[in-house]
């Protein structure tokens, strides 16, 4: 008997897995995808649940960034309504916060203009009789607060919509399912897995490799060998505290080494994030070290003092995967790479790094990419008009 054959086979179920599989599906393609644990087992159940353009990559020069992101996020703020909403951001300035109010206002303006204008990308100047309001922000040496939009999403949520809508598109998931190996072929690619005690082996055009923080493990087990990229895991850690800021988002300097953190409201509570520290372990191991729950509550309580400590409810750890690079995380690009072992008829896609914001234009391009792999078929959908729920 003969494999069973597919157009694309994509290995992990987080956003851009399951991204990539309803764009698949929606240009007509047979799409089958592999997942290990369960929708959005690692990174994207593990994120700051924001939707957002990225005010802060506007430092390092990536408007390109900035720019597809703002754009996505209009756009799933009419696809997905239940899942996505616009929500005050504010910046409080202080004596000593790094940026000054002249770099914020410079800022926002930059990002509204990369936002098109838009109603959503306003900023405004919070008045000084109006900063008792903000859920006990300090206000001393307080010199400035702004107050811009962004979006909010339920991350582990938004990622099952995406899958539900791939399949509902005519994609197949089994899992759990174990990725074995793989062998790339003149004319296609040959995988093997293991689902509900039994191994199969079957055929696809191309093989997508959006495992997240496992993309190496996979490559590992691809013949012939693979270009295997440099990459570090970098994990990012989150609390929630008891209490719940209801105005909205904030954008603090830690005081400790004046990162970028938020603060915001998450199911009643407050949820605090994130950490940039470097990881070596297993992936599924990931969990939020003392320190780095020391260093967020330390931001929390300097910049909301409370009569008592802020009481710890809940910590968890996520994967970031970024090139490897000496300097540190937190200034490193965050585009995607899509790494392809052949340019003019691709069989093997590996997605490296990336952001929940943007896994839609993602999928669009890795299509595009490995358009001459596959037939020309009649779309059957367009993921811009594709609503989730």
């Amino acid at each position: 008997m003969s494999a069973e054959r597919y157009d694309v086979v994509v290995i992990g179920a987080g956003i851009h897995g399951a991204g990539i599989a309803q764009a698949a599906a929606a240009r007509g393609h047979s799409v089958l995808l592999l997942e290990q644990y369960s929708p959005a087992f690692g990174t994207s159940s593990r994120s700051s649940k924001l939707i957002h353009g990225g005010l802060r990559y506007l430092e390092t020069g990536q408007f390109a960034l900035v720019r597809e992101c703002l754009r996505e996020r209009e756009l799933l703020l009419k696809l997905a309504p239940d899942l996505v909403r616009l929500v005050p951001f504010y910046i409080p300035v202080y004596r000593h916060t790094t940026r000054r109010p002249w770099q914020i206002r410079a800022g926002l303006s930059l990002y509204a203009l990369l936002g098109g204008l838009g109603e959503h990308v306003r900023f405004t100047h919070v008045p000084r009789t109006q900063w008792g309001e903000l859920d006990g922000l300090a206000t001393q040496d307080l010199q400035a607060v702004y107050r811009y939009f962004d979006a909010q999403t339920d991350d582990a949520a938004l990622t099952r919509a995406v899958l539900h809508s791939a399949q509902t598109l005519g994609a197949t998931v089994e899992m759990p399912a174990e990725f074995l190996g793989a062998t790339v072929l003149t004319e296609d690619c040959s995988v093997r897995y293991a689902h509900q005690n039994r191994t199969h082996e079957i055929l696809t055009r191309v093989l997508i490799n959006a495992a997240g923080p496992w993309v190496t493990d996979v490559l590992k087990k691809v013949t012939p060998k693979p270009f295997i990229p440099a990459v570090d895991l970098v994990q990012g850690a989150h609390i929630i505290v008891e209490g719940t800021t209801r105005r909205g988002i904030y954008y603090v300097e830690a005081p400790r080494d004046r990162r970028a953190v938020f603060v915001m409201p998450w199911q009643d509570r407050t949820l605090i994030g994130t950490t940039e520290t470097h990881y070596d372990g297993d992936p599924t191991a990931v969990h939020a070290l003392p320190q780095e729950i020391d260093y967020l509550l330390e931001t929390y309580e300097h910049y909301f003092p409370q009569p008592r400590a802020a009481k710890l409810r809940e910590s968890f750890a996520g994967v970031r995967v970024l090139p490897r690079a000496d300097d540190s995380a937190f200034h490193r690009p965050r585009d995607t790479l899509l790494l392809c072992d052949n340019n003019t008829q691709p069989r093997l896609v590996s997605v490296v790094g990336g952001k929940l914001t943007a896994y839609r234009a993602t999928a669009e391009k890795l299509l595009k990419l490995i358009a001459p792999a596959l037939p020309s078929l009649r779309a059957v959908a367009d993921t811009r008009t594709v609503r989730l729920s």
